[in-house]
């Protein structure tokens, strides 16, 4: 199996780029695989969708270029395994841990030959020109020139080694959790998955019945919709800009409609940036206070509510320090590894460690109990996390009723996900798997992995 490389802070030293014009399409490369290299061998390293941002700024991308530079650095992470496994063999002295830089570059060119449409030349040319213009690596061009063109050569034997998504292209800490957990015919389809990506799913303010035929979507049995690949870009779909929809994946849709709360219910959404949960209930008519720690990350939820037409206090505040309070209801979406994310974040497999595991589920141990004096006498608490981890969903939820004796289950019924009765397990909480949902016509199948617990307050 794939082993995570746990690298060190080791860095090159500061790039020195030399100057002319540049080729087209090397702007997008330099951004990608800039952003790929502040991911390689951190401790704490930043978000991939954070470091790309910060890299398309950088290079002021235009809206094509951005979106190269995106999908390149998507596909590197999504087959990130594979590529480091076929890079190391065609190395003499394997990856160079203390060259992030010269990693990154080989890698997302690797990713272009391996998985995205283009022309091999061009995958190869473009890198050895974009060495070139970095001190770094200026005098490593003929290697790369080398490497990636036996990659290009030898490219339908990578595939094949990478056939097995689960011992190839995954870590080997997160495979022994999967296997542990689901077993190993359903820990292989986990990564399989994850390896085929995701699709962009909405969920609608109103009747999804127009919609359908107006964005060309399938609709999803937990009512959600689900667009087809490559289409226009999401500001520029019908609907967008009057906020009849937000995007927002299937399975993260069912959270909130778990809690149902009544027209006027008192709501308290925790830990609630981006806030896709928040705008499901303020749509449904619950009066929603929305509570994040991160500033940042609740300017994009006002940005969202103000689209939609939505009312919602939102406040800044840490959840740990708030007052008893009696909501009608409390939804806790807590902070996790979000292990069941990795389709659209594939970067999470790489830059998570297991000690994360540990850590996060102490954290919403607590906040759990917290949330518990939030909630009124016979109101609902609904906690969930996109983990596929039990530790952060299955034990969280029994060691917590084990300790409070005030709340029981409220368990999941069938017709509450569309009929769908193998996203709810034993004991009637929800748990999708990115394997869950495979074939949808016209679309992209799949789900992010969710748990979710509804739980009702007796006294």
């Amino acid at each position: 199996m794939a082993s995570r490389d746990k690298g060190r802070n080791t860095r090159d030293e500061a790039p020195t780029r030399t100057a002319g014009p540049e080729a087209a399409g090397l702007g997008a490369r330099r951004a990608a695989s800039l952003a790929v290299a502040a991911l390689i061998g951190q401790e704490r390293p930043p978000a991939l969708d954070d470091a790309v941002t910060q890299a398309i700024r950088a290079e002021a991308l235009a809206p094509a270029d951005a979106a190269l530079a995106r999908a390149i650095a998507v596909a590197t992470f999504r087959h990130y395994g594979l590529i480091r496994s076929a890079l190391a063999a065609r190395l003499e002295q394997g990856l160079p841990a203390a060259k992030p830089h010269l990693t990154a570059l080989l890698a997302t060119a690797t990713a272009q030959i391996l998985d995205l449409s283009v022309p091999d030349h061009a995958a190869v040319d473009l890198a050895v020109r974009l060495a070139k213009t970095d001190n770094r690596t200026a005098h490593l061009a003929g290697l790369v020139n080398a490497v990636l063109r036996r990659i290009a050569r030898e490219r339908d034997a990578i595939l094949a080694e990478g056939a097995e998504a689960l011992a190839v292209n995954t870590p080997d800490w997160l495979a022994r959790r999967w296997i542990a957990a689901y077993g190993p015919e359903r820990a292989g389809l986990i990564a399989q998955a994850h390896r085929a990506g995701a699709a962009i799913d909405l969920t609608l303010r109103g009747d999804a019945a127009d919609w359908v035929e107006r964005l060309g979507a399938v609709r999803l049995p937990s009512g959600s919709l689900r667009l087809p690949e490559n289409g226009p870009a999401i500001p520029d779909l019908p609907g967008f800009q009057e906020g009849a929809w937000w995007v927002q994946d299937a399975a993260a849709a069912i959270p909130a409609q778990l809690l149902a709360p009544e027209p006027g219910a008192r709501v308290l959404d925790l830990c609630a940036a981006p806030g896709g949960k928040t705008m499901q209930l303020a749509a449904a008519g619950a009066r929603v206070t929305a509570i994040d720690r991160s500033a940042p990350r609740l300017e994009r939820l006002r940005e969202n509510v103000a689209r939609l037409g939505l009312d919602v206090e939102i406040r800044v505040a840490d959840a740990l320090a708030l007052e008893p309070q009696d909501h009608d209801a409390v939804l806790l979406d807590a902070p996790c590894s979000a292990t069941g994310t990795i389709r659209r974040h594939p970067d999470v497999a790489w830059t998570k460690v297991e000690a994360d595991i540990a850590r996060l589920a102490a954290l919403q141990l607590r906040l759990l109990d917290q949330a518990a004096g939030l909630v009124r006498p016979g109101g609902r608490l609904v906690y969930c996390t996109c983990s596929l981890e039990p530790e952060e969903g299955e034990a969280q939820v029994a060691a917590f009723l084990a300790r409070d004796a005030r709340f029981t289950r409220v368990p999941i019924r069938p017709e509450e996900v569309g009929g769908a009765a193998a996203l709810i397990d034993g004991n009637g909480d929800l748990r999708t798997l990115p394997c869950h949902l495979p074939d949808v016509p016209g679309a992209r199948g799949g789900l992010d992995g969710f748990f979710a617990s509804r739980l009702e307050r007796r006294g």
